[in-house]
């Protein structure tokens, strides 16, 4: 256990000063902002959400490629199918999910996964009054705002069969109708570790930084309105999403009669300086969630969580610590098709606009391998 421990510290250590290395770079060359490609960070999988996000030694299926690639070699069938659809803000918002995995042999497998967050019908009005103060009903328009993100993601085990690790390639693709697009690229990377059943695994998002290229392409007549309302014409730049480090335990217990208990507590490391969250500074902010997920013969199961602990001030302006609680149900059908839900947020923490999310999984399987489990 010793050893463990000076391994993830080291692990830690060395990660640190990488990101404090390119933290400096990316004050020379771009604006590193704090919240930079934050659709990133909402989670995939009903299960994950129905467990505050604190999913990452535990994962241990197609959603693996998100949250951490180095547990996609955990995956039994011969290919997976990961599916989810979510709206927010009364269904202005969607959020979708798309994921395939497979085994490429005993050791090693690959992971697809698209994500898109977007709001689409957005009203274009800016023609809808003209030059002589004519309204034209006919001029009004429509555009979407919409981020997409595509991971390719790679797993094998080590000759150690204890210790697995993994990694992602991700481009991203976000764009404001016609007006303005980037096209980003980052790489994160993840490890997991086995002792004595209890799960430890770490993830470094953004471990590169992942830089997003914006164009823009305004028409006169917007730039027009953007002059006579005050506001800078947007030009191209470079967005910079800075690494962050999570890192997660779990230990799945036997319970009598079948039932199985498993807690799982999550820490965010993010370095871009003082952040919301339950513990914070100007070098190291950290965003602890925990959850649980109970279950029967692995066949139904209930989850539930906490997060997004921040401080706030009420309504007797005294400083308050706030969380968000989330919770979940799942069901395994012949051991092929995982339906999954989840009542959550996205921080809001208002229950008039909690969502509510399904996920569904479908395990393949070659004929000859099932026939050789059942």
């Amino acid at each position: 256990m010793n050893l463990l421990i000076k391994k993830l510290l080291k692990l830690c250590f060395y990660y640190f000063l990488l990101t404090i290395t390119l933290n400096s770079f990316n004050h020379v060359a771009a604006q590193a902002l704090k919240y930079s490609n934050e659709f990133m960070s909402l989670g995939v999988g009903a299960r994950a959400l129905g467990m505050s996000n604190a999913v990452l030694s535990s994962t241990n299926d197609v959603t693996s490629g998100y949250w951490n690639p180095a547990n996609l070699v955990f995956i039994t069938s011969n290919l997976q199918v990961g599916l989810m659809h979510s709206e927010y803000f009364a269904g202005i918002a969607k959020y979708d999910y798309a994921a395939i995995a497979a085994k490429i042999d005993e050791k090693s497998a690959l992971c697809f996964s698209y994500i898109r967050f977007g709001i689409d019908d957005i009203p274009n009005t800016i023609d809808l009054v003209d030059n002589q103060g004519n309204i034209d009903f006919t001029k009004i328009s429509s555009f979407s705002a919409v981020d997409n993100a595509f991971l390719f993601s790679y797993a094998r085990k080590n000759k150690n069969k204890k210790i697995n690790y993994g990694g992602n390639v991700k481009i991203i693709y976000r764009h404001i109708g016609d007006f303005a697009k980037a096209w980003g690229f980052g790489l994160d990377a993840g490890i997991n570790y086995n002792y004595n059943n209890w799960l430890f695994a770490i993830t470094g998002k953004d471990i590169t930084s992942t830089f997003n290229i914006w164009d823009y392409d305004l028409p006169q007549n917007m730039k027009d309105v953007f002059l006579i309302t005050g506001n800078d014409i947007p030009t191209n730049s470079t967005e910079i999403t800075v690494p962050k480090l999570l890192a997660g335990i779990s230990k799945n217990f036997q319970l009598k009669n079948n039932f199985y208990f498993m807690p799982e507590i999550n820490f965010d490391f993010t370095f871009d300086k003082k952040r919301n969250v339950l513990v914070k500074s100007n070098l190291i902010s950290i965003d602890p969630k925990v959850g649980i997920e109970v279950n029967y013969k692995n066949i139904i199961y209930y989850r539930a969580g906490i997060g997004n602990f921040q401080k706030e001030t009420n309504n007797e302006n005294k400083k308050i610590t706030t969380f968000q609680p989330n919770m979940g149900l799942g069901i395994v059908i012949k051991k092929s098709l995982f339906i999954d839900y989840a009542l959550t947020d996205i921080g809001d923490k208002s229950i008039a606009l909690y969502s509510n999310v399904f996920s569904i999984k479908i395990n393949i399987n070659k004929k000859s391998d099932i026939k050789n489990t059942q």
